[in-house]
């Protein structure tokens, strides 16, 4: 399935010629081992989190209740890790929590992991309006979920709002970047894992309207507008840069030479992943330019593998340590 080969854009061999380069209400009802559970409304005075554990959340917002897997804290601390999905986001459940060993990774760190459900072909950014092309019933507004409906939800449980870190892959790389850029009072790290970092660069955009259309005939001008537009130069984190100076910041991208990790995938799969990857290595060193140029920390690898989940688990690892020194925790 493309879903578990690293949010494999069947569209890539098409236009890589073309660029020229190989880019409810109050009370919430959650589940626990299958369990129904009526959880404390999010107004309720909680000064801790639950002590470990798994839920799956419903969560208000404006584009309706939003799906949201949830692993508290170990021991009920506050701080909390927001994982973004890629563009195939499943509109059940995360993939961080099927693909990849992430709950594993952090089940004894006394901080939650928030892992939103949808989205997919979403970018986590407030679109103008409902794509245009395949009858959405509402307006993508992604940004202000993750940085105000959602924390204000979370708060009710004894989540900070504050004391967040971010990361997400492909899609989800990209976007975690800009939301803390943005948003520094509640981000204090932010990590990109095969993120495409500079949609303006030229040419970009058309290979993001493929890839849009190719998952689910979503409209890209409904999303930022044509070409141009001032939206396309605030959701690129390599020319908000400056926005990150101070901010741990780790990037990760494969070069797009496949490795061990993905003999499991098949030929045709790796073959995606592997153009898919080229890309991000593009954008990848014209993030790490910008930034050098800017005088801005970073730690950025750039290593061997491809555009797919099992190298995204291995560059969670890596961030784990730079994340739990970040929040305190």
């Amino acid at each position: 399935m493309a879903e578990r080969t690293g949010d494999g854009w069947g569209f890539v061999r098409g236009w890589l010629s073309k660029v020229g380069i190989v880019m409810a209400t109050a009370v919430l009802v959650s589940w626990i081992g299958g369990a129904v559970v009526i959880a404390a409304p999010p107004h309720a005075q909680i000064l801790r989190t639950p002590a470990g554990g798994f839920e799956e959340l419903f969560v208000p917002s404006s584009m309706g209740p939003i799906k949201v897997q949830v692993q508290w804290a170990a021991r009920g601390g506050s701080a909390a890790l927001y994982v973004l999905d890629g563009l195939r986001a499943p509109n059940d459940h995360s993939q961080w929590t099927t693909d990849t060993d992430a709950l594993r990774q952090f089940a004894g760190d006394n901080i939650t992991l928030v892992f939103p459900v949808g989205g997919r072909s979403s970018f986590y950014t407030d679109w103008y309006r409902p794509s245009s092309t395949n009858n959405q019933a509402t307006t993508y507004k992604w940004e202000t979920f993750l940085t105000q409906e959602l924390p204000a939800f979370l708060a009710g449980f004894g989540v900070s709002r504050t004391n967040n870190a971010i990361v997400g892959a492909s899609m989800g790389g990209s976007a975690a970047l800009t939301l803390a850029g943005y948003h520094r009072d509640q981000f204090k790290f932010a990590g990109s894992f095969s993120g495409f970092v500079h949609p303006t660069f030229p040419l970009w955009n058309e290979a993001m309207r493929a890839a849009l259309w190719d998952e689910g005939n979503f409209n890209l001008d409904d999303m930022w507008g044509p070409a141009g537009d001032p939206a396309w130069n605030r959701n690129d984190a390599t020319e908000q840069a400056e926005l990150l100076r101070g901010l741990p910041i780790y990037l990760w991208t494969g070069n797009g030479t496949p490795g061990p990790l993905d003999l499991p995938q098949g030929v045709g799969n790796t073959v995606n992943a592997m153009g898919l990857e080229s890309i991000t290595e593009i954008s990848a060193e014209m993030f790490r330019d910008r930034v050098a140029a800017l005088g801005i920390a970073a730690r950025i690898d750039i290593v061997n593998g491809t555009h797919t989940w099992p190298y995204w688990q291995q560059a969670l690892a890596t961030a784990r340590p730079m994340i739990l020194d970040a929040l305190g925790v």
